[in-house]
């Protein structure tokens, strides 16, 4: 197959992106499609045949849009739109509109979908009151559902952001724990905290923090409260046993949202069959209103490493599957 070049006109920003630290992404790129990208000047030029040209380019293009939004370029960006170009081969396919849904721009830039399913995931938190994330770790779940939350509360389309999760490592005996509430609750909600920090600047959510408009409080402080104009993070939710989910889910109150996260394959449960993740994902199914996103190893856009091990753990636990739970049959 004849190999020929293309020369593909980029911004200074855009090109220092497709680049990468000490020409890293450009590495990449040429490792996997058998191309040979070079730089001129005022763009890249890429040598290779008719099809590998096409998809270098369209991950090329891929990574200069999202540089062009302000945001920041990791090898972890390279690597998703690596795989979005080899699974999405037709042009036009291999990207991911990143304002199907307005975020807020963190300190690294603006935040938008990285893959295709993320950007499915934000569509249904933006339609369903109540949405379902699920997968491994390092798909993005908990971020997003933060940024989104963070967006509705600089908008004003909700009055407070909660969030909550089970303190399973403690046995909700937070009383143990030294300090006031918050002191008790954040070592378990840092993931959280940590996206928040990034998106809205530490000062910001301390103030919001001070003012009532985000609250943290682990599942058991949950019960009896009717949770109104309100957009509820659940996380770690494989841990939540079957009443609290149940629990949780109906402290919905009137305009409020709810996204709840977790791993089914992460359950810290001391009965992994108790876990009320998978039983309101059944039970739930096709309900009004409601949304379900299932992640897969390939959505991981944390570490190449994570991806890998996670599909060495599913491999695993597909040989070792038990029976189904009796009590879900009933």
């Amino acid at each position: 197959m004849a190999r020929e070049s293309e020369f593909l006109a980029l911004g200074d920003d855009a090109l220092r992106a497709v680049i990468g630290p000490n020409s890293r992404h450009i590495a990449l790129i040429e490792d996997r499609f058998k191309v040979l990208v070079e730089t001129p000047g005022g763009g890249v030029s890429i040598n290779g045949s008719a099809r590998d040209r096409a998809q270098a380019k369209r991950v090329i293009e891929t990574l200069a849009d999202r540089a062009e939004t302000g945001a920041e370029i990791t090898e972890a960006d390279v690597r998703t739109a690596l795989g979005a170009a080899v699974a999405q081969p037709r042009a036009g396919q291999g990207s991911v509109a990143p304002d199907a849904v307005a975020l807020p721009v963190g300190r690294r830039g603006a935040i938008a979908p990285k893959t295709a399913a993320q950007a499915r995931y934000l569509e249904l938190l933006s339609r369903c009151e109540l949405t379902f994330g699920v997968g491994p770790a390092g798909t993005g779940k908990t971020f997003l559902a933060a940024a989104y939350g963070a967006s509705l509360l600089r908008r004003g389309q909700v009055d407070r952001l909660v969030i909550t999760r089970p303190a399973v490592e403690a046995g909700e005996k937070l009383g143990f724990l030294p300090g006031d509430l918050n002191e008790k609750v954040d070592p378990y909600l840092a993931p959280i905290w940590e996206a928040l920090n990034d998106i809205l600047g530490p000062d910001d959510v301390r103030r919001r923090r001070d003012k009532g408009e985000i609250e943290a409080a682990p599942i058991a402080f949950m019960r009896g409260r009717t949770l109104a104009h309100a957009f509820i993070i659940v996380d770690e939710a494989q841990n939540l046993t079957k009443l609290q989910m149940k629990m949780v889910l109906t402290r919905l109150g009137e305009g409020a949202r709810m996204v709840v996260t977790g791993d089914p394959s992460q359950i810290d449960l001391l009965n992994a069959r108790d876990s009320g993740l998978s039983h309101a994902l059944r039970i739930l199914d096709g309900v009004q209103g409601s949304g379900v996103l299932k992640f897969e190893a390939q959505d991981v856009v944390r570490h190449a490493m994570v991806e890998r091990i996670v599909r060495a753990y599913d491999a695993d636990a597909a040989r070792q599957k038990p029976g189904p739970d009796p009590e879900d049959r009933a």
